[in-house]
């Protein structure tokens, strides 16, 4: 089945916006707070040469999306999916941070709950990469009903490899 990895997508709040190389400054000011990737597997993308090379495997990713609030059109962080795979039916959801000031608001919740009520149209299992240590997001994760299924190396575009849990929501459990 044809479908977009890169639809605009919104609820009430909050839209995901395909990201676009002019977002970089916009969304290096929310990612260039060292606490942000504190739990995440490469804690250096606060540095803007590192951000950089994140966010040229967003774009490259064509499924990457700057997360906006709508009463004030403030970027709050990123977010995408990637690694369809056909044979399987599945995608995973990730490369997921934001901004300190939009912590603990149930932000996250609601932008996954956007995100997998569309690819659910497409997919029937929806995998997550998260890094060992990232106790924040695994939480997170298993709050959605993500089960952990897998320990697996993972080379981040142009970082190195870092062991992550693999997530998994299936459809059947969502609906």
């Amino acid at each position: 089945m044809k479908f977009s990895i890169q639809p605009v997508l919104e609820n009430e709040k909050h839209q995901l916006i395909p990201l676009q190389q002019g977002d970089f400054e916009s969304l290096y000011k929310v990612a260039s707070d060292p606490e942000v990737w504190s739990q995440h597997p490469n804690k250096d993308r606060y540095r803007r040469e590192v951000f950089r090379t994140f966010f040229e495997g967003a774009m490259e990713s064509g499924g990457a999306f700057k997360i906006i609030e709508k009463s004030t059109g403030e970027i709050l962080g990123s977010t995408r999916y990637y690694d369809y795979d056909k044979q399987n039916n599945s995608i995973f959801i990730g490369y997921t941070f934001y901004g300190r000031k939009s912590w603990g608001k149930g932000i996250n919740p609601q932008i996954k709950k956007l995100m997998l009520d569309y690819i659910f149209q497409f997919v029937e299992v929806v995998h997550f990469h998260i890094g060992k240590e990232n106790y924040r997001s695994q939480i997170a994760l298993e709050r959605l009903g993500g089960q952990k299924i897998a320990e697996q190396d993972v080379a981040y575009f142009g970082e190195p490899t870092r062991t992550n849990f693999v997530y998994e929501i299936k459809k059947e459990n969502w609906l």
